[in-house]
């Protein structure tokens, strides 16, 4: 009787859900066929016939981006120098000059040069302006001006730059570079160890092992793991990093989508170096993705303390796909979620604002999780620490520096106002603080803050209607009040300022290195680690051990 009801009601059943999946994959691939031939038709008939030329491949590729845009920001079309630059950081190796370089406004500027690498033995500094490479002017020159400084091991690359108003001329050879994951680690007193993780490429996990086996050798006994403005990279290494403190075959994260082959769950696989040591994890809202995978999952298996301000919250996992012609695209194809089995998205792509951003998940609504031990912890903006600290988040009128080069240009301002101080370490005295408040007013330095842009549009919008004469007299009111406001929050956030200040202008005179060898003595953050890490009571009571 069984037998007979399963051929008569289930067997039906189950060719009816085959045929209702047949269908739709059936009713999508005609839908996209569709939409395909009604582009390219539309493509081949503007091209043929729009008065003035075109230029097919900017067309397609301002297309093609436009598309991708209304997804996510991590779904991206890669061209074939992209391409090139995409394998660059995945693996931290190249060719090049050894600098990071960065176009703006047209100008193209050494962000930092690598000590020992190329830029820096042709004698350039952060703040210097690249005007001429080779035999092109780099004036009007619209496209990646960084391709022209690209060939193979040994190729000699003449450029002009310009610093503090002069230019000079200077010879690159080119040479491998090799950017480390781990550009630093160091014993921070005689029994606590601290490593920098700046990128998960492909040789992450392997130089944080041997960071940690070499600073264990010295005596360690305490490891503090700095995840800091670490943008993420590759998932494969989060977990054999986690690897490192906690056992074989513990689950450290999962992924899911809509598409079975993507839903995996990763495992640990090695054995690991050490499951006792006491652990903590610096973050702050710059640490994202894979550095959100390591520091999740520990935390939901209570094997660190998390310390400092609430992380970036990027919860996508995004896979490179080949494309024709040597292309690639790189597209969100899952949600990751880690031990405890939330998903820490801040941004809610599929629903955006009036403005068309993404909504951010309100606090209210974050779901709540437990760890191993029981603790709470919860999804939807980010790892928030076990232990935040204030001084770990920045103001807006500081991100507002940051982001627009006034920490960055005065730094250079004063290096070359202080170039004979050698190997001292720079001091910056509230005269140099109250010197760079006048530089800003001097610069006329825009701060572009969320009022500074709206007050702007709103003059720009009177101007179209002709009715800007009008409000003249209120606008130079608000933009007196603005100012009086920018000055007074320059005065409240001095403090975070100065340090970010001292911060930059340490690498102009050490590098990078000389930074985090300042901070190991001088950061809040690696102070408040350290305390906690020297009282067991303390670091037992967090994880609940």
């Amino acid at each position: 009787m069984y037998t007979l009801l399963k051929k008569r009601y289930i067997l039906p059943a189950l060719a009816s859900g085959f045929l209702f999946v047949g269908v739709s994959f059936k009713d999508d691939f005609f839908e996209i066929a569709k939409q395909v031939e009604i582009f390219t038709t539309l493509f081949k008939t503007v091209n043929m016939n729009y008065v003035d030329e075109t230029n097919p491949g900017e067309l397609m590729d301002k297309a093609i981006k436009s598309m991708l845009a209304d997804l996510d920001p991590y779904t991206v079309y890669f061209n074939e120098q992209d391409v090139l630059k995409f394998k660059i950081n995945n693996t931290g190796e190249y060719t090049g000059i050894g600098a990071i370089v960065n176009r703006k406004d047209g100008r193209l500027i050494i962000k930092e040069p690598y000590k020992g690498y190329p830029a820096d033995k042709a004698g350039l500094k952060a703040g210097d302006e690249i005007i001429q490479i080779g035999d092109v002017s780099l004036i009007d020159f619209k496209e990646d001006a960084s391709q022209l400084m690209n060939g193979a091991k040994n190729t000699k690359i003449n450029i002009k730059y310009k610093r503090q108003g002069k230019t000079y001329d200077a010879q690159i050879v080119l040479d491998e570079v090799d950017v480390k994951a781990v550009p630093f680690f160091a014993m921070v007193d005689d029994k606590t160890g601290y490593i920098v993780l700046t990128q998960f490429t492909t040789k992450a996990s392997q130089q944080t092992k041997e960071a940690l086996e070499k600073l264990k050798s010295q005596g360690a006994e305490r490891i503090i793991l700095d995840l800091r403005g670490n943008p993420g990279g590759l998932l494969g290494e989060a977990v054999e990093i986690c690897n490192l403190f906690v056992p074989k075959n513990e689950t450290i994260v999962t992924t899911k989508s809509h598409i079975e082959k993507n839903n995996n769950t990763y495992k640990t696989l090695k054995n690991p170096v050490d499951l006792d040591i006491p652990l903590a994890i610096l973050v702050d809202g710059r640490s994202a993705s894979a550095s959100e995978i390591v520091a999740g999952a520990l935390q939901d298996l209570d094997r660190a303390v998390i310390i400092g301000s609430r992380s970036y919250g990027k919860g996508l996992v995004q896979r490179p796909i080949d494309l024709t012609y040597g292309t690639q695209l790189k597209v969100t194809i899952s949600r990751y979620y880690t031990p405890s089995g939330r998903c820490i998205q801040a941004l809610d792509y599929a629903h955006k604002d009036k403005d068309g951003k993404a909504i951010r998940t309100d606090a209210k609504n974050y779901n709540a999780f437990k760890t191993r031990k029981g603790r709470s912890v919860f999804d939807g903006g980010g790892i928030q620490p076990d232990i935040e600290l204030a001084g770990s988040k920045f103001s807006p009128i500081t991100e507002a520096l940051v982001k627009n080069d006034g920490i960055f240009n005065y730094a250079t301002v004063y290096y070359f106002k202080h170039a004979d101080m050698g190997e001292k370490l720079p001091v910056l005295t509230d005269a140099d603080y109250e010197d760079f408040r006048k530089y800003l007013k001097t610069e006329n330095f825009s701060y572009d803050t969320e009022t500074e842009k709206a007050l702007k549009t709103t003059l720009e919008a009177a101007k179209k209607e002709k009715i800007d004469q009008s409000i003249t007299i209120q606008y130079e009111q608000l933009l007196t009040a603005l100012k009086k406001t920018e000055d007074a929050e320059l005065t409240k956030n001095k403090a975070e300022i100065k340090e970010l200040l001292l911060d930059e202008i340490i690498k102009r005179y050490q590098y990078k290195e000389g930074l985090y060898h300042y901070y190991t003595q001088n950061n809040a953050e690696i102070k408040e680690a350290l305390n906690v890490l020297k009282n067991p009571t303390q670091y037992n009571t967090i994880l609940k051990k």
